[in-house]
């Protein structure tokens, strides 16, 4: 069955959202995010998916206090991307804020060597951060884009114990204007590499989940849904994707 994974985007410790990952165009949602998380997982989320906008910014946390008040709060898996660039910063958000995974983007392309390191050391409980345009990576907090194609970078960890790989088409991303084709073909080549893919950016409607559904039941390695925008602007609600799934 496919997974469903509400979103919060930390900014300046508030729930946000921006569009196509512009941090100039910022919506803020909720002041304050542990309750929002708590909501989430009341209404049957299946994994809490977090950003730490501020931190993929920076390079490094910075929203760690709200992270930290949400993973205590919470009974079901956390996981977390946004500024996780080095061996402390894993270290840190697995063993003492307790995220049960953490998703790796820019570093994995830019360091790979060191990338496949952390997946060793820690099976299970690392996911890559494939964020595309055109298919193309984008890395830095969607500020640059690479001339690397999302699915070669992603042949570079085939066989490794990653957790997850979660693909976003950033163009898509807080657009509400669903999953399009090409998106979907892009995570169905790459669940042919053998990853567990999560879709991440438009999804919007119980229809874009029936679609995800209708793929996973060809392509198991198609596990999940990440829903944001949608959540917060009442076009779908986890309750409705869950039904719909």
């Amino acid at each position: 069955m496919l997974q469903i994974l509400p979103a919060i985007d930390l900014r300046g410790g508030r729930c946000v959202r921006l569009r196509q990952g512009d941090y100039a165009q910022e919506t803020v949602f909720g002041d304050d995010p542990v309750a929002m998380a708590r909501r989430w997982e009341a209404d049957g989320g299946d994994i809490l998916h977090l950003v730490d906008l501020d931190g993929a910014k920076a390079g490094k946390p910075v929203n760690v206090d709200a992270i930290r008040g949400i993973v205590k709060a919470l009974q079901i898996p956390c996981e977390l991307g946004g500024g996780l660039r080095d061996d402390e910063s894993i270290r840190f958000m697995l063993e003492e804020v307790g995220v049960t995974r953490v998703i790796i983007g820019t570093a994995a392309l830019k360091q790979p060597d060191w990338f496949k390191r952390m997946v060793e050391r820690y099976p299970g409980r690392m996911a890559l951060g494939l964020d595309a345009r055109d298919s193309m990576v984008a890395t830095a907090g969607w500020l640059e884009v690479s001339k690397t194609p999302a699915i070669d970078l992603a042949r570079e960890y085939q066989g490794l114990p990653l957790a997850a790989l979660i693909y976003t088409n950033i163009a898509n991303d807080g657009m509400m204007q669903g999953v399009d084709r090409q998106t979907i073909s892009d995570m169905l080549a790459l669940a042919e590499l053998g990853f567990p893919i999560i879709a991440s950016g438009g999804v919007t409607t119980a229809d874009d989940i029936r679609t995800l559904s209708a793929e996973h039941a060809k392509q198991p390695n198609l596990a999940g849904a990440i829903i944001g925008r949608a959540l917060y602007e009442g076009t779908l609600t986890v309750a409705d994707a869950r039904a719909s799934r």
